[in-house]
């Protein structure tokens, strides 16, 4: 018997999920071994700076933890829930920020995880993302939904290297209710895109929950990029935050599943290539601009 949550995800499914006769994106959906390899073998040689720092940021309840559980897991060959996130609605589950190493062994990149933005005012402050996007913030910082950080907190760093710094800044928003977000949340979203430019930080989105979106993609994962309906909300995705559509990456989260899915792993490999691909571009500029 099917249960009230997967009725309630059927309910956000497309009625036209037709397909547009080909993949709208080249070169995508069977290269996962590949970019596997590539991300594993993935070498820094700048000497200041140990590991790519990645922020994740979005709409409480968007899927920002489970996106790194599910890179995690794709990594590792083996369900991962160190992201401890929440399946219910109501106020964020991360309250701290907290910074993730990936370990396959430990890979030169970690995910920052922090609380969600909400329009009620019980979610992060966008002031404080952009402390983060410029270093100022040390891991453990528990956020304060009615006030920034201030530089007399013991976990404010005053003056950040570029170690410290973020290095890419990913959007995580979901499809299926991507409509029904409160155009107070894009506008936060928008501050923080805007400071991240200033910053020449590079960003992304990744688009969660593409099965709960197309009764084609729920079916079969390998039509996502044949999908006028997931192409469709990733345009939609671009308007609303400004991101190139070539910069959105549709994914399904591992959430209920007890082991992983290979087209899955594709999508959320094809996804983290280009996110860390990206932040080393990003950490070369800024060491050859040091330097000059």
């Amino acid at each position: 018997m099917e249960s009230d949550e997967q009725r309630r995800s059927h309910s956000f499914l497309c009625t036209d999920c037709s397909s547009t006769g080909g993949s709208f994106r080249a070169g995508r959906g069977e290269d996962g071994e590949r970019f596997l390899n590539y991300i594993t073998s993935l070498k820094l040689e700048i000497p200041d700076v140990r590991n790519l720092r990645i922020l994740l940021y979005g709409p409480q309840g968007a899927g920002k933890s489970s996106f790194f559980n599910s890179v995690d897991t794709v990594l590792r060959g083996r369900i991962s829930t160190r992201a401890l996130g929440n399946s219910g609605a109501g106020r964020s589950f991360t309250i701290k920020s907290k910074t993730y190493k990936l370990r396959n062994p430990t890979l030169p990149f970690t995910f920052t995880d922090i609380t969600g933005i909400h329009e009620g005012g019980t979610g992060i402050q966008p002031g404080d993302i952009m402390k983060l996007l410029k270093g100022h913030i040390s891991d453990g910082y528990t956020f304060n939904p009615a006030s920034t950080i201030t530089e007399e907190d013991p976990r404010y760093k005053r003056n950040p290297e570029l170690k410290d710094k973020i290095h890419c800044l990913v959007a995580v928003l979901p499809a299926n209710t991507l409509s029904s977000i409160p155009d107070k949340v894009f506008r936060q979203m928008s501050e923080v895109r805007n400071k991240a430019r200033d910053l020449d930080i590079p960003q992304v989105i990744i688009m969660t929950k593409v099965d709960e979106t197309c009764e084609l993609a729920e079916k079969d994962l390998r039509k996502v990029y044949t999908s006028k309906k997931i192409k469709q909300k990733m345009v939609e995705c671009s308007n609303k935050l400004g991101v190139p559509v070539e910069c959105i990456f549709p994914v399904k989260n591992y959430h209920e599943e007890r082991a992983t899915n290979t087209t899955a792993d594709t999508l959320l490999l094809d996804a983290l290539q280009h996110i860390v691909n990206f932040a080393k571009d990003h950490v070369e500029d800024q060491a050859d601009e040091k330097d000059d």
